[in-house]
């Protein structure tokens, strides 16, 4: 039995290099890591168009296994 690796390919939000992690608790205040492995992410396109635009980045297809990073 093989494993499409496709299945693991997300989408994550990039941002002067960073990375949207979330948004804190108690502040609201919208995070950013250096790490794509740790990022938020959706499998849902059209949610990530909507965060990129209302956070100024860019949706990014991301597949951790292989650890490949592409525009959406």
């Amino acid at each position: 039995m093989s494993v499409d690796i496709r299945n693991y390919t997300r989408v994550i939000i990039r941002k002067n290099g960073q990375y949207l992690q979330g948004r804190e608790t108690v502040s609201g205040r919208i995070t950013w890591n250096n790490s794509k492995y740790t990022a938020w992410y959706t499998r849902d396109a059209d949610i990530a168009r909507k965060i990129a635009i209302k956070t100024g980045g860019i949706a990014m297809l991301f597949n951790p296994v292989i650890g490949k990073v592409s525009v959406l």
